[in-house]
């Protein structure tokens, strides 16, 4: 087979793993037939906005994950890049303007250690080879060694370890030959542990989990979430919808809503950025989201509909709840405030904050501001 004709093969399926900015609000990468499905317009880290390859080195894996598309003895035709030859293609397009970053990732054949060495191998020809300083994404391996872990850090801006499943026993119905604190986990800690061991510039990390396939609840899924910000620090959790994929044990089983997906990440966000914590969320007796509404909206209906927070005087953390404030909309306030009161919406509109959804839960120099009321949730 052909090189061409491989990255036809490997380079479409990553659809399944979700990368940086890459979704429905990124406009597709322009990109000729061949191309098509590998190259993505994604936000990075930063918010520097790149055109993406999305690949893997191999589609042969070896386990036999009930969702998966690649599992074990599922019938497909596989492709397998050897590390000189990716490295070489995607030179071809960075040369040619068609992909300016890397995202890498793989089954699983022969061992995590051997395929951990195979895209580490890759990412050191573009490094050292082609000397590429542009963006690398790599996937650390079940089952990798810490030193290959370490290895993989010193060459790409980003690592994942995807962990599919919240904890050991939701894993188990979904990858049953997966271990979830020793292969998985663990690989998470270790990328925070030789960050906070080595000072120095060091890749942020992610993880992704799969949603809507076993039974699993919001609570389970945000909880490891919340863990894995505060004690394996990394940069963003992935939510990827279940959908059934013929040939596998799941086939049946219905796909997951996109709006679970959304509130995951509404509520994921407030874990990361706006200090709220799991209890605080606004699960039902089920311990899942309301799809009817924003996390941040529910949250505060319950809690600040009667009990409005002055924007004169409240604390960054107190601010942050406030639908339509964030991080961001928060330093301005606390800058404005040092100028002089706020005392009507235009003086909040001018900092860029959503008074719309801000309104039903403030005051302004003790007075609340007259809004309109929302029909809908939002």
């Amino acid at each position: 087979m052909d090189t061409l004709a491989k990255f036809k093969l490997l380079g479409p399926p990553t659809c399944f793993e979700p990368a940086e900015e890459v979704g429905a609000r990124q406009p597709p990468a322009r990109q000729d037939d061949d191309l098509a499905g590998a190259i993505h317009n994604a936000v990075m880290p930063g918010g520097k906005r790149i055109t993406l390859l999305k690949t893997m080195l191999t589609s042969a894996c070896e386990r036999d994950c009930a969702y998966c598309p690649f599992r074990q003895g599922r019938d497909f035709r596989r492709a397998t890049f050897s590390p000189d030859e990716l490295a070489r293609l995607f030179v071809q397009l960075h040369r040619k303007g068609n992909a300016e970053g890397l995202f890498l990732s793989s089954g699983l054949a022969g061992g995590g250690p051997r395929i951990q060495d195979r895209l580490i191998a890759t990412a050191q020809i573009l490094r050292q080879r082609y000397e590429f300083q542009g963006y690398i994404h790599l996937k650390i391996m079940p089952g990798a060694e810490r030193e290959q872990v370490l290895a993989a850090m010193r060459l790409a801006d980003r690592v994942s370890v995807n962990l599919e499943a919240p904890n050991a026993e939701r894993l188990a119905r979904l990858a049953p030959h997966k271990a979830f604190a020793e292969e998985l986990l663990k690989r998470l800690c270790w990328i925070e542990e030789i960050r906070r061991e080595m000072p120095g510039r060091w890749p942020s990390s992610t993880t992704q989990f799969v949603v809507g396939a076993v039974d699993e609840s919001d609570v389970e899924l945000l909880t490891t979430t919340e863990y894995l910000h505060r004690q394996a620090g990394i940069a963003r959790a992935y939510f990827s919808s279940f959908s059934p994929v013929t040939d596998t044990p799941l086939e049946n089983q219905p796909p997951s809503s996109p709006l679970r997906e959304h509130r995951l990440y509404q509520s994921s966000f407030l874990l990361r950025d706006y200090d709220f914590t799991v209890e605080e969320l606004p699960f039902d007796p089920g311990g899942n989201l309301p799809l009817e509404s924003d996390p941040k909206l529910a949250w505060a209906r319950r809690h600040l509909a009667y009990a409005p927070v002055e924007v004169n005087t409240a604390a960054r953390r107190d601010l942050l709840r406030v639908p339509g404030i964030g991080p961001k909309s928060v330093e301005r306030i606390l800058r404005e405030r040092r100028r002089g009161r706020l005392r009507v919406l235009t003086d909040l509109r001018k900092l860029r904050i959503v008074t719309k959804r801000a309104a039903p839960f403030i005051l302004l120099d003790g007075r609340r501001p007259a809004h309109q009321l929302s029909l809908w949730p939002v």
